[in-house]
């Protein structure tokens, strides 16, 4: 099973296959409304409204799993975040992405791209020191760390990177740039 062979769940219901961006660019990006890196939204719709064009796709997966900051409804999701940052790109139902009820979707990227740590820089200092008092055992398992986690698939449905939150944003759109 690859990435062309992943679902997502639409806020209406509807079954979304990723087949529908076969030969595209897509960031898969789990999102929250209440958390410190919500302003990666403006990033996020800066880089789809440069790209979008050329076949870059955004799935955008709200999630309520890291610390309650995403607690309305599909539609306050899509009121907040059309009228804070003017997203464009589409979002989904909002999902979980860790656990026994994780969207088949994220175990399929946990698996094609695990964690590989936070970084450098007081924010990746920040969220190791958090989520050690969570999960002390949390680098050694694939599992969606935060908020804002995103990962990168090629044109030929290939996970080609995952970012934890507290990457500058600069990197994924070089990523993003570099498959366009």
């Amino acid at each position: 099973m690859g990435f062309y062979d992943q679902t997502v769940v639409a806020p209406d219901g509807e079954i979304i296959s990723m087949e529908k961006y076969r030969g595209k660019v897509v960031l898969v990006v789990n999102t929250a409304t209440g958390c410190g890196f919500t302003p990666h939204y403006k990033d996020i719709e800066a880089i789809y409204e440069k790209y979008h064009e050329a076949g870059f796709e955004v799935i955008d997966v709200p999630c309520n799993q890291f610390a309650g900051q995403t607690p309305g409804t599909d539609d306050e999701i899509h009121e907040f975040c059309s009228l804070k940052y003017n997203t464009q790109f589409p979002q989904m139902k909002k999902t979980d992405v860790n656990g026994e009820n994780a969207a088949p979707l994220f175990k399929y990227l946990k698996s094609e791209k695990g964690f590989e740590g936070f970084g450098k820089g007081p924010a990746a200092l920040a969220m190791g020191v958090m989520l050690s008092k969570i999960d002390k055992n949390y680098k050694n398992n694939p599992d969606i760390k935060w908020n804002f986690t995103k990962f990168v698939i090629d044109r030929e449905g290939n996970v080609v990177a995952r970012f934890e939150p507290t990457e500058k944003m600069e990197k994924v759109a070089a990523c993003v740039a570099s498959l366009m």
